[in-house]
This record gives C-alpha cells, sequence and structure tokens, in this order.
C-alpha cells in the first residue's frame, strides 16, 4: 500500500507503543516521518524504522508537555522534509490510577500537563505550517477512558482532547484542514521502556489499577483488550485520503465501550 507516498507525517509520543506503530507503518505506506519524544531512545527507532522500511524517516527529542517543544518539533520537521502534511498527536496517558479523592493537587496538574498539552500545543504549532501549506490532517489520540473509575484527571484531559477535535475542525474546515481522532479503549502492548508512573505503583495503587482493568474489560463488549495493530490501523485511516470526508468525528476504538 502507498496511502502515504509523498506525505510527510510528524508522530508524537513515536519511541513505543501506539506511537511507534504507527511510525512504522506509515513509513512502511510511503511516507516521510518525523518520530517526535522525549526519550533518548527515539532516534535509535528512527533508524530502525529507516532500515526496516527503506523510507526517509528522522527523530526529534523534545518535551511536548511545552509550547516550546511543540513549536521546535514542527520548525525541526519543515526544516528536514519542507512542510507537513499530518499530525499525529499521540502524547499522552494516565501516570496514576486512584479515587479522585486521593489526588493530590499537584498530581492533578502532571496528569492534565500529560495528557492535554502535548496535543494542545501541538495543534496550535503545527496550524501555521499547514495553513502555509494549503491544508493537512490532525489526527489526535483521545481515548475512551471520559467515562472510567480511577483516572478523573485523564478523563478531563481525554475529554478536552474531543474538546479540542471538534472546534478545530470547525474552525478550520474552510483552510482545507481535517482534524479527527481515535478514543482507543484498553491496549494490551509490550512492557513499557519509559514507565508510566517513574516512582512506581504503591499496593493500594495496584489494587486500584486492578479495579480499572477489570472496569475497561467488562465495559466492553468484546470482553477483552485490543491490540496495538487495531488501535495502530484506525488512526491511518483517519491519517489517509480514504478518510477525505470525516472530520470533527471521535472514532471509538473500545470493543463497543463508547466511554
Amino acid at each position: 500500500m502507498s496511502r502515504f507516498q509523498g506525505k510527510v507525517l510528524v508522530v508524537t509520543g513515536a519511541a513505543q507503543g501506539i506511537g511507534h506503530g504507527v511510525a512504522l507503518r506509515a513509513a512502511a505506506e510511503g511516507g516521510q516521518v518525523l518520530l517526535v519524544d522525549r526519550a533518548d531512545f527515539v532516534g535509535d527507532v528512527a533508524a530502525e524504522i529507516a532500515a526496516q522500511t527503506g523510507a526517509r524517516t528522522a527523530a526529534f527529542k523534545a518535551d511536548l508537555e511545552t509550547h516550546a517543544g511543540a513549536a521546535a518539533a514542527m520548525a525541526h520537521a519543515v526544516e528536514l522534509f519542507g512542510r507537513i502534511d499530518i499530525l499525529i498527536n499521540n502524547v499522552g496517558g494516565a501516570i496514576r490510577m486512584r479515587p479522585y479523592a486521593e489526588f493530590e493537587p499537584a498530581q492533578i496538574d502532571a496528569e492534565i500537563r500529560r495528557s492535554l498539552m502535548p496535543t494542545l500545543y501541538g495543534c496550535h504549532a503545527v496550524l501555521p505550517h499547514l495553513l502555509a501549506n494549503g491544508g493537512g490532517t490532525i489526527v489526535n489520540v483521545s481515548s475512551n477512558a471520559t467515562r472510567g473509575i480511577h483516572r478523573v484527571p485523564y478523563s478531563a484531559a481525554k475529554g478536552g482532547i474531543n474538546a479540542v477535535t471538534q472546534s478545530l475542525a470547525m474552525e478550520y474546515a474552510g483552510h482545507n484542514i481535517r482534524v479527527v481522532a481515535t478514543a482507543p479503549g484498553g491496549t494490551s502492548a509490550p512492557p513499557r521502556r519509559v514507565p508510566r508512573n517513574a516512582e512506581g505503583d504503591n499496593a493500594r495503587e495496584q489494587a486500584w489499577m486492578a479495579e480499572v482493568v477489570e472496569q475497561v474489560t467488562t465495559s466492553t463488549f468484546l470482553k477483552r483488550y485490543g491490540t496495538l495493530d487495531e488501535q495502530i490501523a484506525p488512526i491511518l485511516f483517519l491519517a489517509s485520503d480514504e478518510a477525505s470526508y470525516i472530520t470533527g468525528s471521535i472514532l471509538p476504538v473500545a470493543g463497543g465501550d463508547l466511554g
């Protein structure tokens, strides 16, 4: 397949998990891809993808919880490839799982910074480049966890991504810019090379996590977690010209659980 032949994609959170899979498949389908992540090993991942696919890829290390990081990443993509056609905003993920009353104020702030601000900043930073280019596509990775237990701040962040998606789509449709999102449910993946919670989970947090896994599994019609491939494919469909008449939509990819 060559859905992304001649296209330049920026994929954030690309060093592992869903982001890595999106970058790999986009490159295999002809795309030129900038992998953006704050992990030190993002350069190695980009080199591996280039070796596997023969595509032109590059890496950029940035903290996307800052606007400066997002702006620098977009500027680097334009410097390397001449333009940006597609942005996949994939950075995010709950840091802690606990009842809302158990969250400390600083932990609430950290969840919003992790799971909302990279997308909010990424959209803002890419828009001047898409406008200069005469259009493009933004795919945001949201979550069906806008309804779920033990992660209220994360749920709020992902609800914000849904609002950003719909509002931006309405505001920029006249500029040939599509803005869409997927809302993944629970997803099975290899162990993370960078843990979601650097401090580790204590015994109570492990018990709360087990309750989240139970809720997520029982809430789906299919009674199982999704696979990485089952999340990657819808993202790339929405990013491609096959979805040219879809904008402002949030596609649940959660085994029937709409969140």
